[in-house]
């Protein structure tokens, strides 16, 4: 379980609070040409929570056609040696057409959506807009693409936001600051809605701030049984972590199958951050973010440890503030065995949802959701969303944890099942 200091809690608050920066444009319409020479464009666009987002696209007019090629189409193209069956799979979003417009709604690591002509986005959490063609390797069009860019304020009369403005960065941080005390009340104390731990896994993740459902998505689990030496690999990992005094803890409840650049790579498209690990260092981070008008979202974790050494990555998901109370977040390390020539991670995930006392020595700690399975099923979920996912299975590993207490003596309950993972 992560520790935090209250004067580091307080110090984050402090920097995210005041600052109250305006962030304004008196224009809502806006154009740029995205090219195939680039991966992404940026817009130079922040989003607020609850603007509306109109994107259109045509191809740019005279594009002559060079080497065969077509000209790029916004919709994609098709009939043509980039988009055959091998190299599909390599695009930023496989499901769509080559060549087709897209977006991602923040600056990094955020999941690709698909554009194509014409595509209307509700935003739900704060965000960067980026556009891009949908190409991995070579091109398979030529020219440019000419979009435009509506957009609707939050809180804005849509027949007249010509020349109205964006809300201030204060009136924002006091919304986000509004729903941070929601959650942490709700996990505190049992107040408010009960379903807000359930929200904030789905808001938070691979939506990537658009279109976010309401409830978490179920998990399309496989039926396909493991390969018996997986699972004999499996069985021997330990069930559960331990803190630097030998406590154990929180118990391991999923398995990642692929290298570690695929780790990576799939979780930042599912909007997982890496966590930082050092106080001061989060301190520093914060104020930089929020004097860039960003939001800070990788506090650090405390350290934990499997196979006798620390975790290898702690990634985290939250709403901006609100992580200061409540986050999505777990540990991984490099397992020492391998399947078939991939590496193999496991991983000990939890949903902290207020604050508790460390029974160890005393001071303030994160409190987790006991249900731990909420979580482990989240990670799958936000995987599954973002198509990194190719298959997910539950396993029921021998001796497992189905009621225990974590380092700082709060207690959790699961069903025992680890989730395996298997990434495209």
């Amino acid at each position: 379980m992560p520790q935090q200091s209250i004067p580091l809690l307080s110090a984050l608050l402090l920097l995210t609070c005041p600052m109250g920066a305006q962030v304004t444009s008196t224009a809502q319409n806006y154009t740029l040409q995205v090219s195939t020479a680039e991966p992404w464009t940026d817009s130079g666009l922040d989003l607020k929570s609850g603007d509306v987002l109109e994107i259109s696209a045509a191809a740019s007019p005279d594009q002559p056609a060079v080497s065969g090629l077509p000209a790029c189409d916004p919709k994609g193209v098709t009939g043509t040696a980039a988009t055959t069956s091998a190299q599909t799979a390599s695009l930023p979003l496989p499901s769509a057409p080559a060549g087709a417009l897209i977006a991602r709604l923040h600056a990094h690591g955020a999941a690709p959506l698909l554009v194509g002509a014409s595509r209307e986005f509700h935003i739900a959490e704060p965000s960067h807009l980026m556009l891009g063609m949908n190409i991995s390797g070579s091109t398979p069009c030529q020219g440019q693409l000419a979009v435009a860019i509506h957009v609707i304020p939050a809180g804005s009369n849509p027949a007249a936001t010509t020349d109205s403005q964006q809300k201030p960065r204060g009136e924002q941080l006091k919304s986000e600051l509004s729903t941070a005390a929601q959650v942490f009340m709700s996990g505190q104390f049992g107040m408010g809605k009960s379903d807000t731990s359930t929200s904030n896994a789905t808001s938070s993740g691979s939506t990537s701030g658009a279109d976010a459902a309401p409830a978490a998505t179920p998990l399309k689990v496989s039926d396909a049984a493991l390969d018996a030496q997986l699972l004999r690999s499996i069985d021997t990992l330990p069930r559960r972590v331990n803190d630097q005094f030998n406590n154990l803890g929180d118990m391991v409840n999923f398995v990642i199958v692929g290298s570690q650049k695929d780790v990576q790579d799939a979780l930042a498209a599912a909007t997982w951050h890496v966590a930082d690990t050092d106080n001061k260092k989060a301190v520093l981070n914060a104020f930089m973010e929020t004097y860039d008008n960003k939001d800070y979202l990788a506090m650090p974790m405390s350290t934990l440890y499997l196979f006798g050494r620390k975790q290898d990555f702690g990634y985290e998901m939250a709403e901006p503030i609100a992580m200061v109370a409540s986050r999505h977040h777990f540990r991984i390390w490099k397992a020492p065995f391998t399947w078939n020539g991939s590496e193999v991670w496991c991983g000990a995930g939890t949903h902290d949802i207020g604050f508790a006392k460390d029974k160890r020595n005393g001071s303030v700690t994160h409190k987790i959701d006991p249900s731990v399975d909420g979580e482990r099923d989240n990670i799958g979920s936000s995987l599954q969303k973002a198509n990194k996912a190719k298959t997910l299975t539950y396993y029921l590993p021998p001796n497992p944890v189905q009621d225990a207490k974590n380092a700082t003596g709060d207690g959790y309950h699961s069903d025992g099942r680890l989730l395996v993972i298997f990434l495209q």
